[in-house]
């Protein structure tokens, strides 16, 4: 779930921010006029999401997991640069035993704040195994792993019920895998229950010291902290959710570094602001329309086909990203396990083929709502669906939501608003295995992240037996066939994997982040005066 978004990103809880005389404002008045706590060496970043929580078990965005990477430990951390992979974090050492086994042994003297004392094999075994045992809606996320098994104070060997090949590239370095103090969660939450948006304890280079909701974080120096000295004394994170705002901050100098829009792309390449560097980087989002298929209005097979045919992807991307983004081909992103190079429908829809499908289903009148967040970028992809749907006479009412209402809408657990859902814009942001890209759409996550309710035990079937397959190539067929699935049951038109674009001041911070753009903030470094 993983918005991703930022991409996300998917399960991204927003607020939306507000700007003012080219400022964010934060508590009343805009950023630049704000006294800071901190003095010293100071980041200031832009978070496209407010965070809903910082449990681990619960994590719901890319933005949780940006922050999250700052203040607690995980076994291993994506490597920054252009190439993907990981390197050790609270791991000493790790090795895949057998193909159901791994065995880890931590370093000494890694201490939870507060007085929680050592990071030990004991809070690896909690972390891990609360997920599953609380059927968190992360669970997912570590696949068939059964249990931890405790050898010494350091040393534990994690059993999976069957192999599971993303735990490398997706569990470990991502979400899941950071780890909490199980003296410190137990105490702050009932059965240790989902702690929220105040960590109980922290174990990374940063803590969380300040939080005005909607507005800003602030992440310090953690006192405790015996690894390698991070960059800076401060990161300001601010929530400012639409990409045209972060802009405006970006020039009236309220941040030194965020993702932009591609619409602004072309435009800001050709004029950049003094000092700035810009530079784009490839996506593992995905981008859909997806359709509710337990829905009166859209449980015929042939509507649901109508509106695929009817949508030309080009010309929405045109419209919502200046051509700046391609085309997708499926969940699956350019450069990944089992991207397929084209989807059965083309991109450019046929409106005659469309027709065809609303007359078979004897539909002359239909009238649909589409859902979607209410920036820039997606109330224009709205309008352009909803026109382009008109030319087979289907009227699309576009009902743009802010995020915090938006990302609750089909989830069972939030009450009955997803028995009304219809069409809806999707987001998903993922991690660099196929697993992330399909997962979330398996029956158990109906009503989840499943929003489109979609049902198949054959899909189920091959995303349980993808995660065993260690050779790329016969994993990557399954994954064709799931993608296939997909898009047979009527109930996704994929759009794009967009990109990822950012901005910063080549005077203040020397980003690092992973190969897809994602900023791992404890990597920046700051630029010598």
């Amino acid at each position: 779930m993983k918005y991703t978004i930022g991409n996300v990103n998917r399960r991204s809880f927003l607020k939306t921010g507000a700007v003012v005389s080219g400022g964010i404002v934060a508590g009343g008045m805009p950023l630049s006029q704000v006294i800071w706590a901190a003095e010293g060496k100071v980041l200031s970043s832009r978070a496209g999401a407010e965070p809903n929580t910082l449990d681990p078990a619960y994590y719901t965005s890319q933005v949780e997991v940006d922050v999250m990477n700052c203040i607690y430990s995980k076994l291993t951390q994506y490597k920054t640069g252009s190439e993907w992979g990981w390197d050790l974090d609270s791991a000493e050492n790790i090795e895949q035993v057998d193909p159901t086994h791994i065995r880890f042994r931590l370093r000494k003297g890694i201490k939870f704040t507060g007085g929680h004392g050592e990071l030990t094999a004991k809070d690896v075994k909690f972390s891990f195994e609360r997920i599953v045992k609380n059927n968190t809606p992360v669970k997912v996320e570590w696949g068939p792993l059964d249990r931890v098994e405790i050898e010494d104070d350091y040393t534990g060997v994690m059993i999976f019920k069957t192999p599971y090949v993303p735990v490398w590239s997706c569990s470990f370095p991502h979400g899941v895998g950071q780890i909490v103090s199980e003296d410190a969660v137990m105490k702050a939450a009932k059965g240790g229950g989902n702690f929220g948006t105040i960590p109980p304890a922290c174990s990374g280079p940063y803590v969380l010291t300040e939080w005005k909701k909607n507005q800003y974080l602030l992440l310090s120096r953690n006192p405790d902290w015996a690894g390698a000295k991070p960059g800076f004394d401060e990161i300001r994170i601010l929530t400012v959710t639409d990409d045209k705002a972060a802009e405006r901050a970006y020039q009236a100098s309220d941040i030194d570094y965020t993702a932009i829009s591609l619409d602004s792309l072309a435009t800001l390449k050709a004029a950049p602001p003094v000092d700035t560097k810009i530079e784009k980087f490839p996506s593992l989002n995905y981008v859909w329309i997806g359709m509710n298929i337990d829905h009166p209005k859209l449980k015929d097979i042939n509507v649901r086909k109508a509106i695929q045919w009817a949508i030309n992807v080009p010309q929405i991307l045109d419209a919502a990203y200046s051509g700046q983004a391609q085309v997708a081909t499926g969940t699956i992103a350019t450069g990944m396990i089992g991207h397929r190079e084209k989807a059965l429908i083309p991109p450019e829809g046929d409106l005659a083929k469309a027709k065809e499908f609303l007359e078979k289903a004897g539909v002359t009148e239909l009238a649909l709502t589409l859902n979607c967040l209410n920036d820039s970028t997606d109330s224009t992809i709205a309008q352009v669906v909803q026109a382009q749907l008109s030319q087979i006479g289907v009227t699309v009412a576009v009902n743009a939501q802010d995020p915090g209402s938006f990302w609750s809408t089909g989830m069972v657990s939030e009450g009955d608003r997803w028995k009304d859902l219809q069409l809806n814009l999707m987001h998903f942001s993922s991690a660099p295995d196929p697993h992330l890209s399909t997962t979330y759409f398996v029956r158990e996550q109906v009503g989840v992240w499943n929003w489109e309710r979609f049902s198949s035990e054959r899909f189920d079937e091959l995303s349980a037996k993808a995660v065993t397959i260690s050779d790329p190539t016969e994993r990557a067929k399954l994954y064709y066939e799931m993608q296939d699935l997909m898009e047979e049951s009527g109930a996704y038109r994929f759009l794009t994997n967009e990109a990822r674009p950012l901005i910063y001041r080549t005077t203040k911070v020397k980003p690092g982040t992973r190969p897809d753009g994602l900023p791992l903030y404890v990597h920046f470094e700051p630029v010598s005066a």
